[in-house]
């Protein structure tokens, strides 16, 4: 096979060249689309709803909660995780027995409540979980803000609450 003479390689090259310049300009230049942040860069909103009195319901809940966090941790992912307690639920946030109330101490709660809360301190102290108590289930309760085990928030309303944190993208879930 022959070798095409340079200088026509070159003469051919000149010729189409300003034909390149022409399609260039006569295409529409589309810009890139935005790169969407990679899901491994984006920080996972999580809230749990406790509005119920089960401490084996609760401690399955922290389980979940401590499965979740070990995950994000080990795999670096940024989290908030809430818990926002309605309802019975109060129970888990106080050493108070609650006596009188609809939300009253019971044998299975006596029985578990020290451990329960102190793996509800480790996930605030350590894991960085935050808790969120509905102060309309506080009042009914009686229950003064200092018997409130150290790190719980009050908010005004906790389905409240729950729907504005789903609002701004927090998956919401509850132990059944």
């Amino acid at each position: 096979m022959k070798t095409p003479c340079p200088m026509f390689v070159n003469a051919l090259l000149v010729a189409l060249f300003p034909l390149s310049l022409a399609a260039c300009a006569t295409q529409p230049v589309t810009p890139p689309a935005p790169v969407a942040k990679p899901a491994e860069e984006t920080v996972r909103k999580v809230v749990y709803h406790a509005d119920f009195s089960d401490p084996r319901r609760f401690s399955a809940m922290l389980t979940s909660i401590t499965n979740m966090v070990n995950y994000y941790q080990s795999s670096l992912i940024e989290y908030d995780v809430r818990i926002v307690f309605v309802s019975h639920g109060i129970r888990f946030v106080t050493t108070d027995k609650l006596a009188n109330t609809p939300f009253a101490e019971d044998a299975a709660l006596r029985a578990q409540r020290e451990t329960l809360i102190l793996r509800l301190k480790g996930l605030h102290e350590v894991r960085g979980v935050k808790f969120e108590l509905c102060d309309i289930t506080r009042e009914a309760a009686r229950l003064p803000k200092e018997k409130l085990i150290p790190g719980v928030t009050l908010v005004r309303s906790g389905v409240v609450r729950l729907a504005e944190l789903q609002s701004q993208g927090f998956a919401y879930l509850k132990i059944e």
